[in-house]
């Protein structure tokens, strides 16, 4: 009977050091809100897919928050997820403004210190709304808009006046040529200097404040694919207050065509990127089937 209590003694012991080790890592996990409803890109696929290549690292718990349709206004008014609950938000959405307390509330979490990621058509939201702005640094916007930032082939940074050179667009879809111009950020640190990317919009010409952004990495926008044959940005980071944006215009999706999401590029650049805009640090290692 000795034995037998000792057994059950034990065995308590081993499950409640068990359950303690699971609910340190759970607790461990960087919570992250991907918001999406509207989007001019496939966002009932993308959201679902984003938020699994984020779980897959054992590294986030994802949660999503869905707009109301558009036309909705009753319903939008009362939009207003608890951005407070979590650790870094992730835009999947481009659509129509937010009430101004969901608007005001996003900009207190980053200013406060928290993360946001942008991805792809996230840029193009919210015209109009000054801070988002500053939060994104750069977006689709016209070139009256504000400057824009590109390298010269040497890697410098040049930032184009508002007004001079083109606004926001991009050619045909097409696999393009990631170049690292900052290789000792946690995000990009281990890429290679030059990586391919798989078919994908090429964004150029975005434009925006273009303040408190940090180049990662660009793309030649090739003048026989429609672009600009200038440096593009691909990966930059934005500070805004005490927080960290994280944003890549890569990620086009329409229809089912999840090529350009696919790409193990873009994958690891999204999960360390989210990384790092919840806590200025990456632990999410390359994967071994990284572009070379």
């Amino acid at each position: 009977m000795r034995q037998t209590l000792c057994r059950i003694i034990l065995g308590s012991l081993v499950l409640m050091a068990w359950g303690g080790m699971v609910s340190a890592h759970a607790a461990e996990n960087i919570k992250v809100l991907i918001v999406d409803g509207q989007n001019n890109h496939n966002w009932a696929d993308t959201t679902p897919y984003l938020k699994k290549i984020l779980e897959e690292t054992d590294r986030f718990t994802v949660e999503v928050a869905t707009t109301p349709p558009a036309g909705k206004k009753e319903e939008m008014a009362k939009f207003h997820p608890d951005f407070a609950k979590y650790d870094v938000v992730l835009s999947n959405y481009n659509g129509e403004e937010w009430p101004a307390a969901t608007r005001k509330a996003l900009e207190e979490f980053v200013a406060g210190g928290k993360g946001l990621v942008i991805v792809h058509a996230a840029n193009n939201s919210f015209p109009g709304w000054r801070e988002y702005n500053q939060m994104i640094g750069m977006g689709w916007r016209d070139n009256k808009f504000g400057p824009r930032l590109i390298t010269d082939d040497d890697g410098k940074l040049v930032r184009v006046d508002k007004g001079q050179g083109p606004g926001a667009g991009h050619g045909p879809q097409h696999p393009f040529t990631i170049v690292i111009r900052k290789s000792d950020h946690p995000v990009t640190q281990g890429m290679p200097s030059e990586w391919p990317h798989a078919k994908d919009e090429l964004y150029h010409g975005m434009r925006g404040p273009a303040e408190n952004v940090t180049l990662l990495a660009t793309a030649f926008s090739a003048k026989e694919k429609g672009g600009t044959g200038e440096h593009e940005p691909m990966i930059w980071t934005v500070t805004y207050g005490k927080g960290r944006i994280f944003h890549t215009p890569m990620g086009h999706v329409m229809g089912k065509d999840m090529t350009a999401m696919e790409c193990p590029g873009f994958i690891a650049t999204v999960q360390r990127g989210t990384e790092w805009a919840a806590t200025e640090k990456v632990t999410i290692p390359l994967p071994s089937n990284f572009p070379k």
